[in-house]
């Protein structure tokens, strides 16, 4: 969906600390952040929806659920300009109007871990990142709210194609000039739906330590749980690139990928800058997810874009096929790792071998040159939708 996303938390807390009250702390989190296709959320802003989108993460803040250094560290500090409720539908409303702080399902999810390994100590020094400290990977997007903007303007889209008699090579592409009334009506949407999902990862990010809290029997500074970054990894934004040998603005959109800003850039935030932006490569439920640094050629040569995971090795049915028979939670389990889904059907969808070896993506992309590797985190615990 839009903006589906990555939030990455580091804590003060160490697998020790943890072990012993994984199972309660998983199931907590299985309590307070709703998981599902239709879950719906502790809060309902029908009446605010409308401030929701406009504002973004900061409204969260605004309403108590985290602070401004959450927003330091969020991609576009959680909030897109040139969001146009006016050209959100009412059917998309609705949808949104009880969704705000819930996972979703497929391949969303919450994860528990730690970091295992370390590639570049002085890049994890700058992120704060240590061996053995415990994780937090908060995975997706903007939900119903932003399927049914997508849905919306299919029809919308495929109109714009016949007249304005764009030639397509795949029937399963959709486009407008973005300076036409219909690409500026989308855009106008599209950013309501981002600024929903930024608020939506803010809500559950606050859910999460207050479930740390309670589960662990910890205050907030026994915890420690903090916004290391967050990044988007479907989403439209104008960025200025050379092309040609010279400055252009243009409208990149990211589909699969992930922003990876060199060091410098001032869309970087400041603490990170010598470094470059942090790039967050989640894996599958099994395994391990990375952190990555973007690089001065991923700005020359991919608009500066690296991967966004691990992706599918096989389809959910073939999943479901391999997993037939067997008990994937207590497989799970056997290796260390409690987890919690909404259904058997969404665990067997997302086990391991449907997907590829994280590893071997992130490998492919440091080899390219387009990030760097920084380090590896392990999961203990899963909520997945």
């Amino acid at each position: 969906d839009i903006n589906c996303g990555v939030r990455l938390m580091a804590s003060r807390l160490t697998p020790e600390q943890v072990e012993p009250r994984l199972r309660e702390l998983v199931n907590q989190l299985f309590r307070d952040v709703p998981t599902g296709v239709g879950a719906a959320g502790a809060l309902t802003v029908s009446v605010e929806l409308r401030c929701v989108v406009e504002r973004g993460a900061r409204w969260a803040v605004e309403h108590a659920y985290g602070s401004e250094t959450d927003l330091a560290h969020i991609e576009e500090h959680g909030c897109i300009a040139g969001a146009d409720p006016a050209e959100v539908s009412h059917r998309a409303w609705q949808r949104g109007r009880e969704q705000l702080g819930t996972l979703g399902s497929g391949n969303h999810f919450l994860e528990v871990g730690y970091v295992a390994e370390i590639y570049d100590a002085e890049a994890a020094r700058v992120l704060g990142l240590q061996l053995d400290e415990i994780t937090v990977i908060i995975h997706c997007g903007s939900r119903g709210f932003g399927y049914q903007v997508c849905d919306d303007y299919l029809g919308v889209m495929d109109s714009a194609v016949k007249k304005y008699h764009i030639a397509l090579p795949d029937r399963q592409l959709a486009c407008a000039p973005v300076d036409s009334p219909e690409g500026r009506r989308y855009l106008g949407a599209m950013r309501c739906a981002v600024n929903y999902a930024f608020a939506n990862r803010q809500v559950i990010a606050h859910h999460t330590r207050k479930a740390f809290e309670k589960a662990l029997g910890m205050s907030a500074a026994q915890v420690g749980l903090r916004t290391v970054y967050e990044v988007a990894h479907n989403i439209a934004k104008f960025e200025t690139h050379i092309v040609d040998g010279r400055e252009r603005r243009l409208c990149v959109h990211r589909k699969g990928a992930t922003r990876a800003f060199a060091p410098g850039c001032g869309e970087v935030p400041p603490e990170y800058r010598a470094i470059g932006q942090p790039v967050l490569i989640p894996g599958d439920m099994g395994r391990y997810s990375y952190v990555l640094t973007g690089t001065e050629k991923a700005m020359r040569d991919t608009f500066g874009s690296t991967c966004h995971g691990a992706g599918r090795a096989m389809s959910r049915v073939k999943a479901r096929q391999a997993a037939a028979g067997r008990n994937i939670i207590r497989e799970m389990e056997e290796r260390g790792i409690i987890v919690r889904g909404q259904s058997r059907r969404t665990v067997d969808e997302e086990i391991s071998e449907a997907y590829k070896d994280v590893s071997n993506v992130v490998d492919a992309c440091a080899l390219a040159g387009i990030s760097r590797k920084v380090a590896q985190l392990r999961p203990l615990g899963c909520v997945k939708g």
